[in-house]
């Protein structure tokens, strides 16, 4: 309660919210920590149904379904199959006002998951051609039963919202499959941001390395823009026995993968942007002594800036085709942009952030380095302001290089965190409204995210 009196106090010393406001802001806030701290046990039990019934991206249909059913025993007004699988929930508050969107990510991994849980996913499927387990490897899962906690939270309390609350729950983050389309970027090319438009948009990430607790964040480019490539080295066949009738494509490729670690340590300037070139996989050949006429390579990029971007592009076309030409051979460079910067709005993280400061406490709110991982969410910010931060989901008292990473079999979360992810994004919503009602909401901001 003194945390919110605290929020509260300094605005209204600002002048931005009236005394009248004020009382109004620390018992709405009250009512719905209240509410978040009753349903904490809720949460788990959707979380743990839902680890242990992992789907893969645009193929959420379970996931969906259990979404769809409690936004509508809200009284919600609920689309489903928007972006293929998504659930877009509307709840139109009492009074009227901006539109907020919350955001989480429904879809799990190709990953088999080596815990020892009561709740462990057994699901197998098959993926690019081969069996592998399914998981919840990155926290969606308690995304999604966060998001659900919020949903009702924020309902407890609609006839006191001043403002409309839009509950984006997105499919596919991880990728699409291939030939599809999926994830933030078609839900926003399906007009999800539209009807009503919203005016801003949060969204948090737990992870299993940061204390639970504590939150990050960062203002401007806060995740990488993502692109994959794939590089086609063609040579000349030859017995392996007789390497000089070849154009030996394995050879060539270990070039030109020594090429390519020149880009981020001789041509990106690094005192103004990180960056990232992974050779991911190389395949060539199929017997011990056949020089093979061909070699594959495949990759990532991740860049901070449009300039960083075009440049590590244009080295790597150079390389590719210049050291294949040197060994007689060809090189056929394909880049895919994917993923652009997830990038907070400056004037909206520096608004909102009293807000996570008044739910966690100031010493818990942590600014973060820029992260090389990537997030579809960027593609709601390039449209609207957007504030996207880190939830501490790692046990007190654990070093973060002794628990689970992201993307791995052995990946768990502290599940003690969860009423704080839900409080974060209902304080979130319900001051922004107050500040929006004040005549101070945050413009979009012109801002070149790479794509």
């Amino acid at each position: 309660m003194k945390k919110q009196i605290l929020l509260a106090s300094s605005l209204a010393l600002s002048g931005l919210l009236s005394q009248a406001a004020l009382g109004q802001a620390n018992t709405l806030n009250a009512r719905m920590d209240k509410t978040a701290e009753s349903l904490e046990k809720k949460v788990i039990t959707w979380r743990r149904e839902i680890h242990q019934h992992p789907e893969l991206g645009n193929r959420e249909f379970q996931t969906a379904a259990k979404i769809a059913a409690h936004l509508q025993s809200l009284g919600m007004e609920v689309k489903t199959g928007v972006g293929k699988t998504g659930v877009v929930g509307l709840l139109k508050g009492g009074k009227e006002g901006p539109v907020v969107a919350l955001r989480a990510d429904m879809d799990g991994l190709p990953v088999t998951e080596r815990n020892d849980l009561a709740f462990k996913s057994d699901v197998r499927t098959e993926y690019n051609g081969q069996q592998t387990g399914v998981m919840h490897a990155c926290g969606h899962d308690s995304h999604v039963a966060m998001l659900m906690g919020v949903a009702e939270v924020l309902s407890s309390v609609k006839s006191d919202l001043r403002g409309t609350v839009k509950f984006i729950f997105q499919p596919a983050e991880e990728g699409a499959p291939e030939g599809e389309e999926g994830g933030a970027e078609l839900m926003v090319k399906e007009g999800v941001l539209d009807n009503p438009k919203v005016d801003a948009i949060f969204g948090l990430h737990i992870n299993s390395q940061t204390e639970v607790g504590t939150i990050k964040y960062r203002s401007g480019a806060t995740m990488a823009a993502v692109d994959q490539y794939s590089i086609k080295i063609k040579g000349r066949q030859a017995h392996g026995a007789a390497p000089w009738s070849s154009v030996d494509p394995i050879v060539t490729s270990a070039q030109v993968v020594m090429g390519l670690q020149t880009i981020v340590s001789r041509n990106v300037i690094l005192t103004d942007n990180a960056a990232v070139v992974t050779v991911g996989a190389l395949h060539s050949g199929i017997r011990q002594n056949i020089i093979p006429e061909e070699a594959n390579m495949i990759g990532t990029i991740r860049t901070f800036s449009p300039e960083a971007q075009k440049l590590v592009h244009r080295r790597i076309n150079e390389i590719a085709t210049n050291i294949a030409e040197s060994a007689g051979a060809k090189a056929d460079v394909k880049i895919d942009i994917m993923y652009p910067v997830t990038y907070n709005d400056p004037k909206l993280t520096e608004q909102m952030l009293p807000s996570l400061q008044t739910v966690a406490g100031k010493s818990n709110i942590i600014i973060t380095p820029a992260q090389t991982g990537a997030e579809d969410f960027s593609f709601f910010q390039q449209k609207v302001p957007g504030f996207f931060f880190f939830l501490g989901g790692m046990p007190k008292g654990k070093k973060a290089e002794d628990v689970g990473s992201h993307h791995t079999p052995d990946f768990q979360i502290d599940e003690g965190g969860f009423v704080l992810g839900m409080k974060s994004l209902c304080h979130l919503t319900t001051d922004y409204m107050e500040f929006a009602n004040k005549g101070i909401a945050v413009k979009q901001l012109t801002v070149s995210t790479g794509n």
